[in-house]
């Protein structure tokens, strides 16, 4: 069953509520525990909702072979000259720090959950009790783990990536038919970092129109502007990577957020939702005030009572106590009846 809004632990995730943030920790630890713990406060105190781990080893995640279909060798890539499995030997949290990463998560108000990448990572996860899982977006062809990962019961949020309509169908379909209630897809364009001109925003309300579910974004791009406009565009849901400090390296420190930019994406992502709104015309309850600021007919001039009103002794000006400028034809060749002093506002009631 499908709802306008899905919960995660003591978090709601929907239109009528601010964006669910996620810090994306990765591989951005560098291999030192205290340094992801620092992370974790690092998120906390900028306000995000959830820290995300990725759960494998370089041997869930590939084989230890050098030959040329295992090497990164794309020349844009942000890591050209490795091998798979030397990146994901870099790159991985180890599993042993998971539970410390949650303690920490849990004593600072952060939901945290992680990206499976084999069964074995999900048999892990649920030993922990995780409140929900991601499914990468490399990773949303794999049917089999998708149903693993749907047979928990728990929340799904799946990065959609390069994958076609029909292949976001099928691990929609199946994610469903395994047990999976509370579904998340997130736009993410699988480059690192990925560029503005190729977000495709538009895609988030057709994805949620498609698939009749909550949708968000998955950002790789530089700064904050991406994930700002995809608040407007309706996304309930944004993960960026997240880091100390770019200057310390990592193999996701070039396209990660430090802590100042995460606070204003939380800050930011919260006020483009609260101007959202709904459809609304005319004055607002705040600017009922502002209405007497408006242009409207007075008198520029003394005018005797008898006297012909004409444009030499009444003129449309600010504020907007007297009559709209349009009944101005109308007012013109009238007589006074009363004197009217300069600067009296023109109403019915004294022409």
């Amino acid at each position: 069953m499908q709802t306008d809004e899905i919960k995660i632990s003591s978090r709601w995730i929907g239109r009528i509520h601010k964006p669910f943030i996620i810090a994306e920790m990765s591989g951005n630890h560098n291999q030192s525990l205290d340094r992801a713990l620092e992370i974790v406060k690092a998120a906390a105190e900028s306000g995000v909702d959830a820290i995300k781990l990725q759960t494998y080893t370089a041997d869930t995640m590939t084989l230890d072979v050098n030959t040329e279909e295992f090497m990164i060798k794309e020349s844009d890539n942000l890591w050209k000259g490795n091998s798979l499995y030397n990146l994901y030997k870099q790159a991985y949290t180890p599993w042993e720090w998971h539970a410390e990463i949650f303690k920490k998560c849990n004593e600072l108000g952060l939901l945290a959950f992680s990206s499976p990448f084999d069964e074995t990572a999900v048999d892990f996860l649920e030993s922990l009790d995780v409140p929900a899982y991601k499914i990468a977006s490399f990773e949303n062809t794999d049917l089999p783990l998708i149903k693993k990962v749907a047979r928990t019961g728990k929340p799904i949020i799946m990065s959609t990536g390069m994958a076609t309509p029909a292949e976001i169908d099928e691990a929609v379909q199946t994610a469903r038919e395994f047990g999976c209630e509370q579904l998340v897809l997130l736009k993410c364009t699988s480059t690192y970092p990925a560029e503005p001109t190729n977000s495709n925003l538009a895609t988030i309300p057709h994805l949620r129109q498609l698939f009749n579910c909550e949708v968000g974004l998955s950002d790789h791009t530089l700064g904050l502007g991406v994930s700002i406009a995809s608040v407007a565009m309706g996304a309930t849901v944004i993960e960026k990577h997240f880091t100390l400090s770019r200057a310390d390296g990592g193999v996701d420190s070039v396209f990660s957020m430090e802590p100042h930019e995460m606070k204003s994406l939380v800050e930011e992502a919260t006020k483009a939702w609260q101007s959202i709104g709904t459809i609304s015309y005319g004055a607002t309850e705040s600017e009922k005030d502002s209405r007497n600021y408006r242009r409207s007919i007075y008198a520029s001039s003394d005018i005797k009572q008898g006297e012909k009103i004409n444009e030499d002794n009444i003129k449309v000006i600010r504020p907007g106590y007297g009559l709209p400028p349009k009944y101005l034809d109308m007012v013109i060749g009238r007589t006074a009846s009363i004197d009217i002093l300069k600067g009296t506002p023109i109403s019915w009631d004294i022409v």
